[in-house]
């Protein structure tokens, strides 16, 4: 396996850096920016939009290890993911991906959570959710960091690093992109493009090298209370939701859509058990009735727009999110 890092030309060699043992070359994973860009120069690779969790893979001193981007275990909720790195003829390395439920050929991130609260062995054999990790960094190789070396030396290490077969695959990319390539990722129902600098190091950051091309608006937003049922339905009217501002958690409107019926009996079990007796929101939220909790569950949501007040425009509720901190949800913004 040396002789991958042995074919790299000498100016990309001495970029390598001895890895450390038993410590993580990055706490979190690199993060893509959102931006409303469409035109790129030649220097920039396009990557299929995953809609599903990101997850660091590190294979050390004879086991493995599945970190999430907060850096919690996963190993026992992906327990196939964790057999196939450890099959691997390449024994020591990081990698970097995203584990994703399709259907129908589409990330499914409505399908994944069925997975994502399970870590008995029992309960996660007899779901009948399969999993895919799609690879697309490397880190670390065979005692080596490669953090520093560019995104394209990266990608063609990973690819002959590896061998991919079901439940790893490896996230292919284009050399040319823009607002056609993003106007055919759409029409199949992709969530976007990830477009990256081809020369850029990883940085365990948010990083403009790393840009989010989306097919529609999407992001993460704070539970801060609910409002009751009306008529036949069950657990909840509406979630109210917000993102962190100026330190206080600033009201972004309601989403009623997107629910199913143990979806809201689960979400109202859990909301009650974070009970507040006064609104945790900044600004005034104008919802009779409303009940208040303590704002840590993070919900993925889906929408068309912001309106001119800060308010989200046809919202859908997409699921929970496990692996980002109720305090880092803001607003996105568009460079």
């Amino acid at each position: 396996m040396t002789d991958l890092l042995g074919s790299l030309p000498e100016d990309q060699a001495r970029l390598l850096r001895d890895a450390v043992p038993g410590v993580e070359l990055a706490s979190r994973p690199m993060l893509a920016t959102l931006s409303d860009r469409r035109d790129f120069p030649g220097d920039w690779v396009f990557e299929r939009k995953l809609d599903g969790v990101r997850v660091l893979a590190v294979r050390e001193g004879g086991r493995v290890r599945l970190l999430s981007r907060t850096g919690n275990r996963l190993d026992d909720t992906y327990p196939e993911i964790v057999a196939a790195l450890a099959a691997q003829s390449c024994a020591d390395f990081t990698v970097d991906g995203e584990i994703v439920a399709f259907t129908h050929g589409r990330t499914d991130f409505g399908r994944l959570q069925q997975r994502m609260g399970l870590t008995r062995r029992r309960d996660v054999e007899a779901s009948a959710v399969d999993v895919t990790y799609c690879l697309f960094d490397l880190l670390r190789l065979e005692g080596a960091d490669t953090t520093r070396l560019p995104l394209r030396a990266r990608k063609s290490l990973l690819r002959r690093a590896l061998t991919y077969r079901a439940p790893l695959r490896l996230t292919t990319h284009r050399n040319e992109g823009g607002a056609e390539l993003l106007a055919d990722a759409c029409a199949r129902g992709w969530e976007g493009l990830i477009a990256k600098r081809a020369d850029s190091p990883y940085a365990p950051r948010r990083s403009p090298d790393w840009l989010k091309l989306k097919c529609s608006l999407e992001q993460e937003f704070v539970i801060g209370g609910y409002t009751e049922p009306g008529g036949s339905r069950a657990g909840f009217g509406a979630l109210l939701l917000g993102h962190f501002e100026d330190d206080g958690l600033r009201y972004a409107g309601k989403v009623g859509t997107g629910f199913d019926r143990r979806t809201l009996l689960a979400l109202r079990g859990a909301l009650d058990e974070l009970a507040l007796p006064a609104s945790p929101f900044t600004d005034r939220v104008r919802e009779a009735g409303a009940h208040w909790a303590e704002p840590v569950l993070v919900a993925q949501i889906a929408f068309t727009e912001w309106t001119r007040d800060g308010m989200l425009r046809h919202p859908r509720f997409l699921g929970l999110r496990y692996d980002k901190p109720a305090r880092e949800v803001v607003r996105e913004r568009p460079l």
